[in-house]
């Protein structure tokens, strides 16, 4: 039968705490037993306490000093300092004619190393302790020692950060002492605060951000890494109980950890899992990998848990997440701004009207916008025929890229659209009127610009508003037109009267209007871009408008190009 998992917290707690009863309880049968004996009877009333032969008292200070038999038991003592398995010595104190302790004589040692740059003790006997080890005094060793001696209180893991200047420079070690005295002399051992397996360990820990911990199931004792402290922000010595940790569980993750913990309490091994846990109102996610430790009869007496932390991971994941979705949704919203600009080129770039070629006129025209994702820009023209004969030819860059920019170039195309049809106007007066529209508007921006006439006798007559001047193609030479006259940006300078100039066409002749984005290239002169184009358009001679354009195209290289760029070809057939 499937046991059931428990899916809260409380719950939990009760299974877990009826299986470790029940482990108790099947203990408990095959357990020894040891016997609470009275204490032995001491000496009676009057009669004198029995002596340690070998020099113990139940006192402080208390020395035993030679047997009758002429037995010395701190012979006994140093005798036995090899069986030490760490660093040991019998000191005997140096004092002062004021009767204070300022040092110690090693009288016997080891040969244990506490370090590796470190002698052995038995090397040192019949010497000075600050000689031995002149770092002594100033870890406070010497103090430690010498109050050992005055209180008869024993010395336990007394830490010396001990500090050594040597030939081959200077060398460190954290060492723990142990120290009692007996008569007027001390035994003390050191070792290093952790041992090389130790630091490995640590290290392991670290790095790997990790950490283990064994719950007794019989005795309750826990007992926790030093990284498995650090992953749940505790005190060293106050490691989780199970139950305990049960409350650390997040809700949702409860049913994942009861199926672990229960499948180790039946002495199985599950396979890893992820559980999450609040530590201090942080959320931590943990691998956590589980051992029983099965006894012979079969029962755990012990569970053993591994700890890695993923958290750094779990949020790395869930930022690359977040990045994704983010990339994911500006895809979409540049698709959609896409869509929109494609509408918007074919409101506002139309193919040109087939009147035009009725009245000897061809044209073509090229977009390219700067953003390669875009479909327009700033960037625009207008070629089509009044109503009053006239032929209007304008080309315009308002300022900036994207939508923004689309919007300022729809304003200023659809203002010349309308301003186009008042009766009795010129370009120039076009071109000052559509000045003066920008200027009152305080969120528009400069615009460049250039607003012409094609009248019944062929003749251009056209005005500048800080725009690169046209080129015409003619007689199979590439010339600009004459921009004195030209004037202001739009936007800049209201209340500026444009002034015009007329140019009189001829059969044969191809204009070309663009915008400056087909002439500026990075680090390079506009009077280069310039030049290269009118050597192009003059490669142009004798072709129609479209194939022209298609030759410039061809010839137009986009790389360091920043700017949007369109270019109007009107050829007189």
């Amino acid at each position: 039968m499937t046991p059931v998992i428990p899916q809260d917290p409380e719950t939990l707690k009760q299974v877990v705490a009826s299986e470790v009863a029940a482990l108790r309880t099947a203990a408990r049968q095959d357990a020894g037993v040891r016997l609470d004996h009275a204490p032995a009877p001491g000496p009676q009333d009057g009669e004198p306490a029995e002596v340690c032969p070998c020099g113990a008292g139940d006192g402080p200070g208390h020395a035993c000093g030679d047997q009758g038999d002429g037995h010395d038991p701190w012979a006994c003592v140093c005798a036995t300092l090899p069986a030490i398995p760490v660093s040991a010595a019998l000191l005997v104190p140096v004092r002062d004619e004021n009767g204070r302790t300022g040092d110690f004589t090693v009288r016997a040692g080891n040969h244990v190393r506490s370090a590796p740059w470190l002698d052995a003790p038995d090397g040192h006997i019949g010497r000075r302790l600050l000689e031995v080890q002149p770092g002594a005094a100033a870890g406070g060793l010497i103090d430690a020692l010498a109050e050992v001696l005055s209180t008869g209180r024993a010395l336990r893991a007394h830490a010396v950060d001990y500090t050594e200047q040597r030939s081959d420079g200077l060398h460190r070690a954290r060492l723990l002492y142990d120290a009692a005295s007996c008569g007027d002399q001390v035994l003390a051992t050191w070792r290093p605060a952790r041992n090389r397996t130790e630091m490995l360990s640590l290290d392991a820990q670290y790095i790997g951000s990790m950490g283990w911990g064994t719950w007794d199931l019989l005795s309750g004792d826990t007992t926790w890494s030093e990284g498995l402290h650090a992953i749940f922000r505790t005190e060293e010595g106050r490691a989780l109980s199970l139950v305990e940790l049960c409350d650390a569980v997040l809700l949702d993750d409860v049913p994942r950890f009861a199926k672990m913990l229960t499948a180790l309490l039946e002495g199985e091994e599950p396979a890893g899992s992820e559980v999450r846990f609040s530590v201090l109102g942080e959320i931590r996610t943990l691998h956590l990998v589980g051992h029983p430790v099965i006894a012979r009869d079969g029962l755990p007496w012990a569970l053993h848990l591994i700890a890695r932390d993923l958290t750094a991971q779990v949020r790395s994941r869930q930022r690359l997440a977040a990045t994704r979705r983010q990339r994911e949704q500006l895809r979409e919203e540049a698709a959609a701004e896409r869509r929109v600009a494609t509408a918007l080129r074919e409101a506002l770039l139309p193919t040109h009207s087939a009147e035009l070629a009725e009245l000897g006129l061809s044209v073509a025209a090229a977009y390219l916008p700067a953003e390669p994702d875009a479909a327009v820009g700033g960037d625009w023209y207008k070629c089509r025929l009044l109503p009053d004969g006239r032929i209007l030819l304008a080309i315009g860059d308002a300022c900036g890229h994207g939508l923004s920019a689309v919007a300022r170039m729809a304003q200023q195309r659809h203002a010349l659209a309308g301003l186009a049809h008042a009766p009795n106007t010129h370009a120039g007066q076009l071109t000052t009127w559509l000045n003066e529209l920008l200027c009152g508007d305080h969120a528009a921006e400069t615009a460049t610009g250039i607003i012409g006439h094609i009248d019944g006798e062929r003749n251009f007559r056209w005005a500048c508003a800080g725009h690169p001047a046209p080129l015409l193609l003619r007689d199979g030479r590439a010339s600009e037109l004459d921009t004195s006259h030209r004037g202001p940006l739009f936007g800049l300078l209201p209340g500026h009267e444009y002034a015009t100039a007329t140019v009189p066409l001829r059969r044969g002749d191809l204009l070309l209007l663009y915008t400056d984005g087909m002439v500026e290239r990075r680090g390079e002169d506009i009077g280069q871009g310039i030049d290269t184009l009118r050597r192009v358009l003059v490669s142009c001679a004798g072709l129609g408008a479209q194939e022209a354009m298609d030759r410039l195209m061809a010839a137009f290289t986009p790389e360091g190009n920043e700017d949007d760029t369109c270019l109007v070809a009107v050829r007189l057939d």
